[in-house]
């Protein structure tokens, strides 16, 4: 059940305003329909027991690829070479890969090295020694959607890129344990950031996680900063990724003339975590289940 918030109460979203002087009226007529209540109101599709085993068995895939293509993280490899390895095995496994074609996206997956945050497109670039590479894939079987993604090391890694590494899947760990019904979408942001940042590493804040299952983008969105209490209540059967993006250094960035690539305005590293996961009755499940 969505828990009642009173009429002179901060509103949940964040406003700042009463919530009798907020979002009261949207949810004035209260429905023991939560399905449609979230589809009402924000426009969130909740996953039945069938949604959420084919988003697993997507989920399951997505993992399966992600480590096929950590064989080939090896000094001299292209990321587009890697991208030809994960293109094939989802096409083998009877899925499709969600990012070609996607707005124009020009490759199967994102493949971002070093400086480059997300959305890094695959191509000649080498992979070398003391590279850090985050590989972001998106798969589609039987019309379910899943998404993750990991950075891995390439050869033996230095102290910085083990730090910023570190503290990204750690973000991704720590944003899970705020996922639970009850609890609110900010407290995944908050948790987040004042992790990241007490580590002296800052919070990327142009890019969040996403629902996804019916869809490779869908309500709500998950942002890795943010205030406790704030945003749309979990309640079982949401399903969404968490994604921190995590800056050694600055955490503004910058879009490459590609129109895809982003990188670090400052040239510092960037690392990034992503599971897809639901809301259970009690926590969250990762329905692309690696380990952290």
């Amino acid at each position: 059940m969505i828990k009642k918030i009173g009429r002179n109460d901060p509103c949940f979203c964040g406003s700042e305003k009463k919530y009798k002087k907020c979002c009261m009226n949207k949810e004035k007529v209260r429905s023991n329909d939560t399905k449609n209540l979230y589809s009402r109101l924000y426009n969130i599709n909740l996953k039945n027991k069938k949604d959420i085993e084919g988003i697993r068995q997507a989920g399951l895939l997505v993992v399966e690829t992600l480590n096929k293509a950590e064989e080939f993280i090896k000094d001299g490899v292209t990321t587009d070479y890697l991208d030809k390895i994960i293109r094939d095995f989802t096409i083998k496994n009877n899925a499709k890969p969600a990012t070609l074609g996607y707005k124009g996206f020009p490759r199967s997956c994102c493949i971002s090295v070093n400086e480059v945050v997300c959305h890094g497109i695959p191509g000649d670039r080498k992979m070398k020694n003391g590279d850090i590479v985050n590989i972001d894939i998106t798969s589609i079987l039987n019309e379910y959607y899943a998404d993750a993604s990991k950075t891995y090391f390439v050869g033996s890694p230095q102290k910085n890129a083990v730090k910023v590494v570190e503290i990204a899947k750690n973000s991704l760990i720590i944003g899970k344990e705020a996922v639970k019904p009850g609890n609110r979408v900010g407290d995944i942001g908050w948790a987040i950031q004042n992790y990241a940042e007490k580590n002296q590493c800052s919070v990327v804040k142009n890019f969040v996680g996403h629902g996804t299952g019916f869809d490779f983008h869908e309500e709500p969105q998950i942002p890795n900063f943010g205030r406790k209490k704030t945003g749309v209540e979990f309640v079982e059967g949401m399903v969404f990724t968490i994604e921190p993006m995590i800056n050694l250094g600055t955490k503004d960035i910058k879009i490459l003339s590609d129109g895809w690539t982003a990188v670090t305005k400052d040239g510092f590293l960037s690392a990034q975590f992503e599971q897809t996961i639901v809301v259970t009755k009690d926590g969250c499940e990762a329905l692309t289940p690696y380990d952290l």
